[in-house]
């Protein structure tokens, strides 16, 4: 498929005004010009809204769409045509998440349209499972074989034998597939994220009652401590995070709030602190505790202040005794009286805001690290309130869905579905996730790319890029109110694809028995219904409530670390890229030609190491070295 479509470009590099063109006389190698879709003025941009897809921050964008000509596919056949194209993405000044603004991820998106590599018509195995052999059919073939396995499994009464593989989104879409799913008879959708946080979810849940990430209100802090959290990279809503830091610093006259960064590792975010304070990995929510120790001890907040939030953390009650600055300094290198002064600074400087993601959050004490934040920031005050941390009312849109450890440790489904996740490339090698799939007897790909996990499909349905989709977003955090927005499509799709929630309703409708109650009749008549009264590419707001309280539970206070220290005395912190995150955005060449932040490294990888340690170990910058673990 890669070689015709190449061969295909470069055909079309001869273009003409003529219906057709021949190369050498041969009619296979036809050129189409195909009547022009779109009435533009050639030469004057028009600017669509849309929404970034490359992460779940949900940033809203304009797309800069100008006539050109497209080499594209239409009735089945290559072709060139004139029609609108997105040209450059820029943020959205009127968007409550990106406000104009947006990261290089999001400049980088555009990319995903145009890639020479994405799959452009629906794709059947014709080789080995992981060989990467297909063919190209038609859509009519491709639903066929899809609907054949669907109507198998019902006639079995195996439709709990269907699995749903998605990767972690916001808007209708997840609910949506969740809902086609329950009215099949199939279990709920499985969801991936490597770098997911659903820790943090679960500890905001245990401390305040509410089951999601937190908006941080940066703009009106004084203080604000980081735990770890690359808030300003790549850590939930970068982009409303970074506009409102820059508020905090700058847009009050006479008043410059400050920012410390706690972490083992500099990251970009860290670079841009007031002050960065080295910690041992895994003891970030000891150092917490060690500054609400001070905060009470000192008389300048009650324990009682902390409400619930302290009360699920041992000892609390009693003022933290085993967390005084001495045995703080003892387990985190954080020097005593820089944890006192640190302690005053946070409770003197109100509001002040504590962040906690990424790393800490992976180990073994996850939680308690998360719990631990949380009641420093309930301590000071600093919840519910402006320049504190807030919960974005949800709008009712949640749905039910699974971890991959329900797939990989359940009973093997009979045909597995596929959207836009890749856990054979992103899961460690010890999940075996690629040889779990592959004894799933048919897997159907809603894939754009042959990635890892594509390559063993037997059926791929390639999606509409997010430019030619309709599209939506509700934010779990990013903005102080709840956010709905709708886009429509920026451009006509240049490819044979179609939109994956508008397969799944056609799916619905074309099984043997129906799915009842049936489904919108499209997915574009689902979100305009959403959207109600606001205006196609805005945001509308809305309210929500908060969970319920649940019961405490046991926390395990230290993180413990695989391998013998004498032999393995190193820790190793992997992280998010703030160019390819979980290296799901590598295939983006802007992304791999954009400078690391703080070594400036591009097209490659590298280790990062404490100068003095690797001075003692005889190792200079540009070595090449080994890594080894347990494993």
């Amino acid at each position: 498929m890669s070689m015709d479509r190449r061969k295909f470009i470069k055909l079309t590099a001869i273009t003409g005004t003529t219906a057709a063109l021949a190369s050498c006389g041969s009619p296979e190698n036809q050129i189409i010009r195909f009547i022009p879709e779109d009435d533009l003025v050639p030469g004057v941009a028009v600017w669509k809204p849309s929404i970034c897809p490359l992460c779940a921050s949900g940033c809203g964008v304009i797309a800069r769409v100008v006539e050109g000509e497209a080499e594209v596919f239409r009735h089945g056949q290559p072709g060139v045509i004139r029609m609108g194209l997105v040209k450059k993405l820029e943020g959205n000044p009127a968007d409550p998440i990106s406000h104009g603004k947006l990261c290089p991820r999001g400049q980088a998106a555009i990319q995903v349209t145009y890639h020479p590599d994405r799959l452009a018509a629906p794709m059947k195995r014709k080789g080995p499972r992981g060989s990467g052999e297909f063919t190209e059919i038609s859509w009519d073939d491709a639903l066929k074989e899809l609907l054949a396995q669907l109507d198998g499994l019902a006639s079995a009464g195996e439709q709990a034998s269907l699995a749903l593989l998605m990767r972690a989104r916001t808007g209708r879409r997840p609910g949506l597939i969740a809902q086609f799913l329950a009215r099949f008879g199939a279990p709920a959708p499985v969801v991936f994220d490597v770098f997911g946080d659903d820790v943090l979810r679960h500890a905001n849940e245990l401390s305040f009652g509410h089951h999601q990430l937190p908006t941080l209100d940066l703009a009106h802090a004084r203080y604000l401590m980081g735990f770890g959290a690359d808030f300003l990279g790549t850590w939930n809503s970068p982009v409303a995070h970074s506009v409102a830091f820059g508020a905090m610093r700058g847009d009050r006259p006479g008043v410059k709030g400050k920012f410390v960064q706690v972490e083992p590792r500099m990251s970009s975010t860290g670079a841009s602190a007031d002050e960065w304070v080295a910690v041992r990995p895994g003891t970030e929510g000891v150092l917490a505790l060690g500054l609400a120790h001070v905060i009470i001890k000192a008389g300048l907040r009650t324990a009682a202040s902390a409400g619930r939030a302290g009360s699920i953390i041992d000892g609390w009650t009693g003022g933290l005794a085993s967390y005084t600055p001495d045995q703080v300094e003892q387990k985190t290198g954080v020097k005593a009286a820089k944890v006192e002064r640190l302690a005053r600074e946070f409770a003197e400087n109100a509001p002040a805001c504590a962040v906690i993601g990424g790393a800490p959050l992976a180990h073994t004490n996850g939680v308690f690290q998360a719990v631990a934040v949380n009641a420093l920031n309930a301590l000071a005050g600093s919840v519910g309130v402006p320049g504190g941390v807030n919960f974005t009312p949800r709008p009712g849109t949640s749905s039910p869905q699974r971890a991959l450890a329900d797939l990989l440790g359940g009973a093997t489904p009979k045909v597995l579905l596929i959207d836009d996740a890749n856990p054979v490339y992103a899961s460690p090698p010890g999940w075996r996730v690629a040889e779990a799939i592959q004894k799933i007897p048919f897997i159907a790909s809603f894939g754009s790319f042959l990635d890892d996990t594509t390559v063993h499909a037997d059926l791929i349905l390639p999606d509409h890029s997010f430019l030619e989709s309709w599209i939506d977003a509700q934010p779990e955090s990013g903005a102080l109110a709840a956010v709905t927005t709708v886009a429509e499509p920026a451009m006509r799709p240049l490819y044979d694809t179609r939109s994956m929630p508008d397969v799944l309703l056609d799916v619905s409708r074309r099984l043997q028995t129906p799915l009842t109650p049936a489904l919108p009749p499209s997915f574009e008549e689902m979100l305009k219904a959403v959207a109600g009264a606001a205006p196609v590419g805005a945001a509308a707001v809305g309210g929500g409530k908060p969970s319920g309280l649940p019961g405490a539970t046991a926390l395990t206070i230290d993180a413990s670390f695989d391998g013998d220290a004498t032999q393995l005395p190193f820790h190793f912190l992997p992280y998010h890229s703030q160019a390819l995150l979980d290296g799901s955005l590598a295939h983006l060449p802007w992304l791999q030609e954009m400078p690391d932040p703080l070594t400036s490294a591009m097209w490659s990888s590298w280790i990062e190491i404490n100068p003095k340690t690797a001075a003692g170990l005889g190792i200079g910058d540009g070595n090449v070295v080994d890594v080894a673990s347990a494993h």
